[in-house]
């Protein structure tokens, strides 16, 4: 690896957007729709590298009853068996909630080159909202870019809380 990633926090509204960011995040909300048909919290994750999906995930904590079965770390799992390698350097992954402190941890321990995110998290979201764990001195840096697709992000986990408690 030839050195450290540049670091780019960006968390304005529609920054970055463009019609491939739109694209890979709708995909990874058709996993949260299908995730909430699971009876699971809709959370969604595709990675990408090329500009193709390589690998997807989904919640499935409730399903695998395993508390580490987040959309992200089963579409990391998924890329690093696609790919042969733990390093996911030449990758993005596109998440329709804020990352965890573990996600998160997994993202940058795996170094996926970009992160973009849909809804921001105020309860957990380890990115921005609570803490910011891409902020410490770690030897790889991830580029963020939060608030991308939030509207929709946000409106599959509102209807999913919302029918659950009815």
């Amino acid at each position: 690896m030839s050195g450290a990633i540049k670091w780019q926090w960006n968390f304005t509204k529609n920054c970055r957007v463009d019609i491939m960011d739109r694209k890979f995040m709708h995909e990874a909300l058709k996993l949260a729709y299908e995730a909430a048909q699971a009876g699971e919290i809709p959370v969604g994750a595709v990675i990408v590298k090329d500009g193709e999906i390589i690998a997807e995930g989904k919640n499935m904590r409730e399903t695998k009853q395993n508390a580490l079965s987040h959309a992200e770390i089963e579409a990391i799992n998924n890329a690093c068996r696609k790919l042969g390698s733990w390093r996911l350097d030449e990758c993005e992954i596109y998440v329709t909630l804020e990352p965890c402190p573990m996600c998160a941890g997994a993202i940058i321990n795996s170094r996926i080159k970009t992160l973009i995110f849909g809804a921001y998290d105020q309860k957990s979201g380890s990115i921005d909202s609570v803490v910011n764990l891409c902020d410490y001195p770690y030897n790889h840096k991830v580029e963020v870019y939060g608030g991308i697709c939030e509207d929709e992000c946000l409106k599959v986990l509102q209807d999913f809380f919302k029918n659950l408690r009815n």
